[in-house]
């Protein structure tokens, strides 16, 4: 059953109709409804373009979260042949929010790392909702020194809400493994490729996008921190999350323009959720794109080109 955001409620109306019009007729074979179907399908349509045309940043964040979007473990059985997984960060345990391994995208060896979500109650649970623990930074950073000892491109998909902010998470150096990660982003001397799929969240998100190439899907956002959080902070107030998606320029476009991402993928009409494996193609032909960008570069010139990219961000003005 299709999950419907607040603001589709007028096209979950129209769509649910003809579906009804359809359930009457597949039990009486005699009806025949499907030119009224098909024109609640046209007016469907047309809704769908009209609201997905121009979504506001709060919008955009409601889509980036939806359940039904495709996740890092959709995107790695998809696109990339004969992955095995690597677990653990040889020190405390292994974290489930964080997966990665060896794998093949086309004829190239690579290391993809990402952040899942689950896609129910219990893999939710199980991957804490994609908020890594230190030992997930940890475990990326000896992923990304394996790729950088055997010279293999990384390939990192972002989307979470943030790092985990638990008790146990603090005790064990939370922020000494995010910042860990990230110097770790900027110093090998491999390809790193970045996707941000869904919600780049705060530092736990830069921990693993501090790349040669950072792309966003066209509906996801990349944030210093969540609108509701940036609310509550600035207005007290959580439900001032509108305002701050406005404020805080987390959208492709706005970031593009920023210098933080670097190109933005298009994504089906009415979201990745509603066209996945369209959605997945289009980010398997991105990293080919990028992989391809970066052919021949020597590890001094993509790690000198990474760390220039990141020290130029914040010196290019947005203009309203």
């Amino acid at each position: 059953m299709t999950i419907y955001l607040d603001f589709e409620k007028p096209l979950a109306e129209i769509e649910g109709k003809a579906e009804e019009l359809r359930a009457l007729a597949r039990q009486n074979e005699e009806m025949d409804v499907e030119e009224e179907a098909g024109a609640l399908d046209k007016k469907a349509s047309e809704m769908l373009q009209d609201l997905y045309k121009g979504l506001t940043p709060w919008r955009k964040c409601q889509v980036a979260r939806h359940p039904e979007r495709p996740h890092c473990r959709d995107y790695i059985d998809a696109l990339f042949d004969e992955y095995t997984p690597l677990a653990g960060d040889r020190n405390f345990a292994d974290d489930h929010s964080v997966m990665g391994g060896l794998a093949r995208l086309g004829d190239r060896a690579v290391v993809v790392i990402g952040h899942e979500k689950g896609n129910d109650t219990k893999s939710r649970i199980e991957r804490n909702f994609g908020m890594a623990r230190p030992e997930g930074y940890r475990k990326a950073i000896r992923l990304m020194d394996l790729a950088d000892r055997f010279n293999l491109p990384v390939i990192t998909l972002v989307d979470t809400p943030g790092a985990y902010p638990g008790k146990g998470a603090e005790e064990r150096g939370q922020s000494e493994a995010i910042a860990r990660s990230t110097e770790k982003c900027l110093a090998i001397g491999v390809p790193l490729i970045t996707v941000i799929i869904g919600e780049g969240g705060s530092g736990g998100a830069v921990a693993f996008a501090s790349g040669n190439r950072v792309a966003m899907l066209e509906h996801s956002v990349y944030s210093v921190i969540s609108p509701e959080g940036c609310a509550s902070i600035l207005w007290k107030d959580a439900e001032k999350m509108r305002e701050a998606a406005e404020a805080l320029r987390l959208t492709a476009p706005d970031l593009i323009k920023l210098g933080v991402a670097d190109r933005m993928i298009d994504e089906p009409m009415g979201g990745a959720h509603r066209d996945p494996q369209k959605a997945i193609a289009a980010i398997g032909e991105a990293l080919e794109a990028m992989l391809s960008e970066l052919d021949g570069k020597t590890r001094k010139k993509l790690i000198k080109e990474r760390r220039e990219k990141f020290l130029k961000m914040g010196t290019q003005v947005l203009t309203a």
